[in-house]
């Protein structure tokens, strides 16, 4: 068999990007680090690019809006957590143009608005949470990095949020009954309870006044919705960025279509920089929830006259 200068190119670019890679740790995990099925699956979808010439597009649905549990994170907008995954995301487009002239773009689908009212941040903090993390990736050095989000569907112009999200659930998402009997007949089970998990955790702030169980169980219901509007979310990006590499937050099966990648540094496969802080540890930096950091005696760190992390004691600030 030939192996094609195309398909080495693509190869080597995918190698890049799986170094970051989030993979599932279940029984679909992949056996092998690095993992050959996965380089395979990827690499042909980044060889269309590298044939043609052009600069390969990835999609990531990703920063959704800070968690409203205060426990969890420093405030609605984005920190040096967002910062720290978007500069491995721009370095990451750097490094591809290394190895292949016309480079990588990577487009941030923020999906906040998608589903903000089922994890209950508000529009208003969405809104300015993308106003923030645009501004944050206009000074990133390489230029790698582009924004996309419900607003700029064209088809939405002139649609108030709540209107945008009953078009996009009307038009792509799957039915509620549906999905919950694929999930209970164990299909795509891990990230639904990830999602109940995560839904759980941010509506057990200081506040809460209700029981655990009911909490529980509001949260379960909520992941439904969460997965519905996210699965049609991706599939209006499929339609928008058909021929774009598919990246994903969440730990991905050996040799699925998405690629699972970590942007910080973290011990938990699920954690993300909008569910937790950054923390200052030695030379580098890894991604907790504020209230471990905290616990362990970590001091608060103001970055441009706003709480940006946490460093431990005798850690000199980044």
């Amino acid at each position: 068999m030939i192996d094609h200068p195309h398909r080495r190119t693509a190869r080597e670019i995918t190698a890049l990007v799986l170094t970051g890679q989030r993979r599932s740790t279940g029984p679909d995990g992949c056996p092998l680090l690095p993992c050959p099925t996965c380089l395979d699956t990827q690499a042909t979808r980044v060889e269309r690019f590298v044939a043609a010439g052009l600069p390969i597009r990835f999609v990531l649905p990703a920063f959704p809006g800070k968690s409203p549990n205060s426990a969890k994170v420093l405030g609605t907008l984005p920190d040096t957590a967002e910062r720290l995954a978007l500069e491995f995301l721009d370095g990451l487009t750097a490094r591809v143009r290394e190895v292949y002239a016309p480079g990588a773009r990577i487009v941030i689908c923020s999906d906040g608005r998608v589903f903000g009212d089922a994890v209950g941040i508000p529009d208003p903090h969405i809104t300015a949470y993308q106003r923030e993390l645009h501004s944050m990736i206009e000074a990133l050095p390489h230029r790698g990095l582009g924004l996309f989000n419900l607003d700029d569907v064209p088809e939405l112009a002139g649609t108030d949020h709540r209107g945008m999200r009953e078009i996009l659930t009307e038009r792509y998402a799957e039915p509620l009954e549906r999905l919950r009997k694929r999930i209970r007949a164990g299909e795509e089970v891990a990230l639904y309870r990830a999602v109940t998990r995560f839904l759980f955790e941010d509506g057990n702030t200081p506040d809460y006044t209700g029981s655990r169980a009911a909490l529980q169980r509001d949260a379960r219901a909520r992941a439904y919705v969460v997965l519905q509007r996210s699965k049609a979310w991706g599939d209006l990006l499929a339609e928008r960025f058909p021929d774009a590499v598919r990246l994903s937050i969440h730990p991905q099966p050996c040799g699925a279509e998405k690629l699972g990648i970590h942007l910080v540094d973290t011990a938990d496969n699920w954690l993300t920089p909008w569910h937790g802080v950054a923390l200052a540890h030695g030379e580098r930096f890894v991604l907790v929830k504020r209230a471990e950091a905290e616990a362990l005696g970590a001091r608060l760190v103001h970055v441009d006259g706003r709480p940006g992390y946490f460093a431990l004691p005798g850690v000199v600030a980044a």
